[in-house]
């Protein structure tokens, strides 16, 4: 899209959340596969490899949640605000032109 649109439109920030928030989904999901990897590996090696992938995924999940917080895109512990944000972007969504 055009950045003079994006711009216009509202949707730069939006683009910018909504590829941060599939990547932090993408990271949550990670650290979840992980973890029930290392109760299922079948020898302390692997464990041990597991382990370590878990605690990358878990430290990239933390650069993206702290990210999208500065940016203020996410309200993790404040759901009054996460609420506020998500209706603001599904009103910017409705409104952008077909």
């Amino acid at each position: 899209m055009n950045p003079i649109i994006e711009r216009l439109t509202g949707m730069n920030t939006l683009t910018d959340q909504v590829i941060a928030m599939d990547f932090l989904i993408t990271a949550k999901s990670g650290v979840r596969n992980y973890a029930m990897a290392v109760t299922e590996c079948a020898t302390p090696e692997v464990k041990a490899i597991l382990t370590k992938q878990l605690e990358e995924a878990i430290d990239t999940h933390e650069i993206i949640s702290a990210y999208l917080v500065q940016k203020g895109l996410y309200h993790p512990h404040n759901v009054n605000e996460q609420i506020k944000l998500d209706l603001q972007n599904i009103e910017t969504a409705l409104n952008v032109p077909s």
